[in-house]
């Protein structure tokens, strides 16, 4: 939030600076307030890719921990098909029902096994989709960074008369642009 007062007001230096009438004030003034548009974009798309970021992390836990619980129900499967193959293999009046439930207890392991690696092939992508949002988010806080130096320093171009910092303000805001558009290419 003290990003969007502090750039406010070199906005409010600019405009006041255009109300003098110098063509120079009134150039920097435009720069000045197109750094302060591309400021504000750039912090708005950090801020949602920080979100994304935080979103896909969460949804690699949960489906971590739903795998998890599937994997633990494979394993409670795998156990009563083991203990229904040894009750079948002692033989007597009840062998053929183990053997069957020992069959049923295969088959239902299979679909927790398959299902354990589906959520976790999920969580790979989630994790996946997190970096991603993670490398544009650190990529949009060097590209506002750049070009809240450039807004701050064109207010040195302003009251110092100076074209040198109008120059590095400039640059900066290329800068910090070709950093932005870097982030998704």
């Amino acid at each position: 939030m003290s990003e969007f007062v502090e750039i406010n007001e070199h906005r409010e230096h600019a405009e006041h600076a255009a109300h003098t009438k110098d063509p120079f004030a009134g150039r920097v003034s435009i720069l000045v307030a197109v750094l302060a548009v591309v400021t504000a974009a750039t912090g708005s798309l950090e801020n949602t890719e920080t979100a994304g970021a935080i979103t896909e992390a969460s949804h690699a836990v949960l489906d971590q921990d739903r795998a998890t619980d599937q994997w633990n129900l494979y394993q409670a499967k795998s156990l009563k098909k083991n203990m229904f193959d040894i009750a079948a293999s002692a033989g007597g009046p009840r062998a053929a029902a183990y053997t069957k439930k020992s069959a049923h207890e295969a088959a239902d392991e299979g679909g927790a096994q398959a299902q354990a690696k589906a959520l976790e092939h999920a969580r790979d992508e989630a994790l996946d989709a997190s970096a991603r949002h993670e490398k544009h988010h650190h990529r949009l806080a060097v590209a506002a960074t750049l070009l809240e130096i450039g807004i701050a320093i064109s207010t040195i171009a302003i009251i110092t008369r100076r074209h040198w910092p109008w120059a590095m303000a400039a640059i900066l805001g290329v800068g910090g642009v070709a950093i932005a558009v870097s982030a998704y290419l």
